[in-house]
């Protein structure tokens, strides 16, 4: 209830009254399992992050499979329309001062980074992408792109494939054919 209710209102938009009536609870009872609305938000995204690891399993794919692995997220994402809106909403909403998810994004993005950075520098040493490839940009971009199709899908789902844009993007991007035979 949370989840759809900060993915349609967004954080400053939803109430607690609202959420702990949608879930049949009162704001009392909502509190009493999360501080504040903040520490809600916080385990709305943390619940959404596990569900995303659960998906990858216990060991990160490595390489150009991590690529893959990133393009099946995408397709898995465009089942999963609420999760994709909340991240959209509060991502960009996550941008103003003082915002309780603030440093969230930033450690996630951080995070998110860092593993593409690892993967393309991973299939740059097996000689799967040319040497001269400046990871750390390569990596900003795909991540750009990825949170860009989310966005144009969320507001025209019928005109937008995210996964085959985001394999076209990656594979444009690194000359080379990521897609699985």
């Amino acid at each position: 209830m949370a989840m759809e209710t900060f993915a349609t209102r967004g954080y400053h938009n939803a109430s607690l009254a609202e959420i702990a009536e949608r879930a049949g609870l009162t704001q009392a009872g909502v509190l009493h399992y999360f501080r504040s609305k903040a520490g809600l938000l916080t385990g709305v995204l943390e619940l959404r992050d596990l569900s995303d690891r659960q998906e990858l399993g216990a060991e990160r794919a490595h390489g150009l499979d991590f690529l893959r692995h990133l393009v099946d997220t995408v397709r898995r994402n465009a089942t999963r329309e609420g999760i994709v809106r909340l991240y959209a909403v509060l991502s960009a909403e996550s941008v103003t001062e003082g915002h309780p998810a603030q440093a969230y994004f930033r450690d996630r993005y951080d995070g998110l980074r860092a593993m593409v950075v690892e993967a393309l520098r991973e299939a740059r040493d097996r000689g799967q992408v040319r040497a001269d490839l400046d990871v750390e940009t390569a990596a900003t971009t795909i991540i750009a792109i990825m949170d860009g199709l989310q966005v144009q899908w969320l507001l025209a789902p019928d005109a937008v494939d995210m996964a085959a844009a985001t394999q076209q993007a990656i594979d444009a991007l690194l000359g080379i054919a990521t897609e699985r035979a």
